[in-house]
């Protein structure tokens, strides 16, 4: 047996050339980042937009300083870099110098405001020249004005750029520390590049929790709005399957009755012509063919755990029972019913049934122990349904619904489906409104239509 060791020394990718290491990829990516975030577009033109004047406090305001509200920012900014050039003019014992000092410790505070990356490049070049200018033997390499003012650019610059990006401009502020220390320290006392190093770090640590914090709040606040939508659709989906569920067998009696009808006819008429058999024939294979359709389109919108009901869908004359039902939970309810009562087409019943009955469980739960009026208005053109509550007697009795609030979006879609118009308000004394006019056909208007 012989056994024979191969000694990989690197991989061959596809395109040919040496596979680089984890390392080495890690360590380019870092550098193309940088290059990415200090040096491309460095000085671009980025204005420091307004702040909005919608907050809690804002709004407060009189309209005026309102306006003004919007320059908080840029005003904050203004003030830092004048503090920062006090300092400079504090500390400077010859007045010429201190007057330099001073404008070079604000010139770069106040670029911050347009051009943020490039106010960090200056603030170097800045500290630089006040450090040849100025005379100090303790602090190195960051005079008192060139302290603040590096400090402020380096905040302002992490608010306006990414977290990533302020991790860079400490470690630039580190770099150039180092140097400034190591080649031209000589002859000073005392450094204060840790101190810079320590208080910047903290500065900076303040700011991306600040940015992580915010962007986190943005993230959920849209998945928040997703998942709103997404409720929504899934309710007025589960509205309208629960919709077809009913009027299943409403449909399906009316073409049971056609197709029997249709069946029977020929036997009525002594000797019919064949034409006329053929014609009954082929009305009842197609109410048969479109009642199994109907039944098949159900199956595919019927949930799982559904069970047929073993009872006829409610009408406006199942409506006592509903208010007696109610009137056990507790509050008072009241039915006026004017115009001449007449039978309306099934799913025109159904569908108020179904309205008055969510009206009244919204009264349930949303407004616990007040009374109820239910109005229901025959009139020429079709019904009227007006379904209004008071207000509750006791507003610490309102508590949250644990339902999903979608009630509003099941009458919606009745009314809908039936060309009708509804309106849901508050009303003034505090209570609510349900308002409903469902349109129904007459008779010689039908006839008009198929004319």
């Amino acid at each position: 047996m012989t056994e024979t060791t191969t000694t990989q020394t690197g991989t061959t990718p596809p395109g040919g050339g040496v596979a680089r290491s984890p390392e080495f990829r890690l360590a380019m990516d870092a550098l193309r980042g940088l290059r990415q975030d200090l040096f491309e577009d460095a000085f671009a033109y980025r204005p420091l937009p307004r702040r909005g004047t919608d907050g809690p406090l804002v709004r407060r305001l009189p309209d005026r300083l309102r306006k003004q509200a919007g320059l908080l920012p840029h005003a904050l900014v203004t003030v830092a870099g004048v503090l920062a050039m006090l300092i400079a003019w504090a500390d400077g014992s010859d007045p010429v110098v201190a007057v330099l000092c001073g404008f070079l410790a604000l010139v770069p505070v106040l670029v911050t405001l347009v051009r943020p990356v490039g106010a960090l490049w200056l603030s170097f070049a800045s500290t630089a020249a006040v450090a040849v200018v100025g005379t100090t033997w303790n602090d190195w390499p960051w005079l008192p004005g060139s302290f603040a003012s590096h400090l402020t650019v380096l905040t302002v610059v992490a608010i306006r750029t990414r977290p990533r990006t302020a991790g860079w401009t400490w470690v630039l502020t580190a770099a150039y520390g180092f140097v400034a220390e190591t080649v031209f320290g000589w002859g000073h006392y005392g450094t204060n590049t840790a101190p810079m190093l320590v208080v910047s770090a903290l500065l900076l640590l303040a700011v991306t929790v600040w940015h992580i914090r915010r962007t986190a709040e943005r993230e959920v606040t849209a998945q928040q709005t997703v998942t709103a939508h997404e409720r929504s659709r899934r309710t007025l989906l589960e509205e309208r399957t629960t919709i077809a569920r009913e009027l299943h067998d409403v449909v399906a009696h009316h073409m049971s009755v056609v197709a029997i009808q249709a069946e029977a006819a020929p036997y009525r008429v002594e000797n019919p012509p064949p034409e006329l058999e053929r014609a009954f024939a082929t009305i009842r294979e197609n109410a048969v063919a479109a009642l199994t359709e109907l039944r098949r389109v159900l199956g595919v919108v019927r949930a799982e755990d559904y069970e047929a009901p073993d009872a006829p869908q409610p009408t406006l004359a199942d409506l006592d029972a509903l208010l007696a039902n109610v009137r056990d939970a507790g509050p008072a309810v009241e039915k006026v019913v004017t115009g001449a009562v007449r039978e309306l087409p099934q799913g025109v019943e159904l569908s108020a049934y179904r309205i008055v009955q969510e009206a009244l469980s919204n009264t349930l739960r949303h407004a616990p122990g007040a009374s109820a009026r239910v109005e229901i208005g025959y009139v020429l053109g079709g019904l009227g349904l007006r379904v209004l509550n008071t207000p509750p007697p006791a507003t610490s009795l309102v508590k949250p619904s644990p339902g999903a609030g979608h009630g509003i979006t099941g009458m919606r879609e009745r009314v809908s489906m039936l060309n009708g118009e509804m309106t849901a308000v508050p009303t003034p004394e505090g209570g609510y409104e349900v308002t409903v006019f469902l349109p129904v056909a007459t008779p010689t208007a039908a006839v008009g239509d198929e004319a």
